[in-house]
């Protein structure tokens, strides 16, 4: 379903929509009818976050609506309003700007998201935006849509995504978008020389595969995408317990998260030489689990210790980012929801952002900032590496000593990358853990439009 949906090149006779925040009331109030200045005083309403209130036409009908913007998260302000709407045709008041209208019709758009595959709940009806002036439609639409790729991509049962089905998802992104496709799936993995992604994924029924797209003029600056595809965790021999493994069809997120970029980036036609790398696999159990005390081969030499198998999405990382570090891109970057210890450290909804590059983290966490998809930038603390020494292999895959477990993720990860222009991994919960306003329990889109706004800055179309 296409975000089209949510907007209407036709304003006429759409409801106006005045987004006001606390020190624009009374600016507001003076602006319109006594009947509707006599009706917002008379219901003591103010404009907190994402409150609404609909004033009422002489015919019954809602003749306008005010809602509260601003706060602590402004677009969240903004997209927690259509939900409390009626269907219908809605306006901004007030003539925007380019920049705000543009704000304002992607958190629209994003806001009204629902997964209902496995639902037999009627659709919902869509409340539509008439385009603001001088908005970019297809920008927006392309925005929206990668955020509900994301999102459905991750909210889909680990029963309908395993390895092969992720695979489909990125094969028919790449067939829409004219990019190349192909995948290395089981035993072959082992001939084209990517051992880790094979430990992890053999115990499975779902054969692992490595996932590779390609889009872009072979001349222009290489920017690769790496993502962690793991499609379902149980924790391997080191098994979690029930209520870590209950939401594990998400640690796939950072595959999600990496499609959903690569899709804005295609759309908006980038000039970049683009490569997308997905390690898929499901990490099971069965009598040929690789195991605790393991010493697993990578492609890039480098032997890892395995010290708990469920910390196999670094392992799986591993072996996509020495290859893509063999075609020494400018930019390489890498999404997984890699460590528990960044939640701990920052919670669910503010992702972790390494970069061995300070200039590359400040511009992707001061993209977050401005489209309201935050980023925290963290220190790949280079003291510590020293701890993730193997006793019989050149590096173990865990410490034993329970303290900076997201920087250690991000070390570990940083020891198969060396000719790349400078590389940076996010650490996402790619999850919301509760209900809110515009945002519904599950899958979440996190850093990516923040991504986007980065790379297109430095590589304008």
């Amino acid at each position: 379903m296409s975000a089209t949906q949510f907007y209407t090149d036709r304003a006429a006779g759409a409801c106006p929509v005045h987004f006001v925040a606390a020190d624009g009331l009374e600016g507001l109030l003076g602006k319109m009818t006594d009947a509707h200045r006599a009706w917002v005083r008379s219901t003591a309403w103010q404009p907190k976050p994402g409150a609404v209130l609909a004033l009422p036409g002489n015919d019954g009908s809602v003749a306008a609506v005010v809602a509260g913007a601003g706060g602590d998260e402004p677009f969240w302000a903004i997209a927690s309003v259509p939900g409390q709407l009626p269907p219908g045709s809605y306006v901004l008041a007030g003539d925007p700007d380019p920049a705000e209208g543009t704000r304002h019709a992607l958190a629209w758009g994003i806001g009204q998201y629902g997964f209902s595959r496995r639902s037999k709940a009627p659709p919902v009806q869509a409340r539509m935006l008439a385009w603001p002036r001088d908005v970019d439609p297809r920008a927006v639409i392309s925005a929206v849509d990668a955020d509900a790729l994301v999102r459905d991509l991750v909210n889909t049962p680990a029963a309908d995504m395993g390895p092969a089905e992720l695979s489909q998802a990125a094969a028919a992104l790449a067939a829409a978008s004219g990019a190349e496709f192909r995948e290395i799936v089981g035993d072959a993995l082992l001939v084209e020389n990517f051992p880790a992604i094979h430990a992890v994924g053999r115990a499975s029924v779902r054969a692992p595969r490595l996932l590779d797209l390609r889009w872009g003029d072979t001349g222009r600056p290489r920017v690769t995408l790496v993502g962690k595809g793991v499609c379902f965790d149980t924790g391997g021999l080191n098994l979690k317990q029930p209520g870590g493994m209950r939401n594990m069809k998400k640690d796939m997120g950072g595959a999600a998260h990496v499609l959903g970029l690569a899709k804005m980036i295609m759309d908006a036609a980038l000039p970049i030489r683009l490569r997308v790398l997905v390690p898929a696999v499901e990490n099971s159990v069965a009598g040929n689990a690789y195991r605790p005390g393991d010493v697993v081969s990578t492609r890039a030499g480098l032997s890892v210790e395995i010290g708990n198998t469920d910390a196999e999405g670094r392992v799986v990382l591993a072996d996509a980012l020495a290859l893509a570090d063999e075609e020494a891109p400018e930019l390489l970057l890498d999404f997984a929801t890699l460590t528990g210890a960044a939640r701990v450290a920052l919670g669910p909804d503010l992702p972790a952002l390494f970069a061995s590059d300070d200039a590359l983290a400040r511009d992707w966490a001061q993209a977050g900032s401005s489209s309201g998809d935050p980023l925290w930038h963290m220190p790949l603390w280079a003291p510590y590496a020293a701890n993730l020494s193997g006793g019989i292999a050149d590096l173990n895959n865990v410490t034993t000593d329970g303290f900076a477990g997201a920087i250690y993720g991000g070390l570990f990860l940083q020891r198969f990358v060396s000719s790349a222009g400078a590389w940076a991994h996010v650490d996402t919960f790619a999850w919301n853990p509760r209900n809110r306003a515009g945002r519904p329990e599950g899958g979440m889109s996190q850093g990516v439009r923040a991504a986007f706004g980065m790379l297109a800055s430095r590589y304008p179309a």
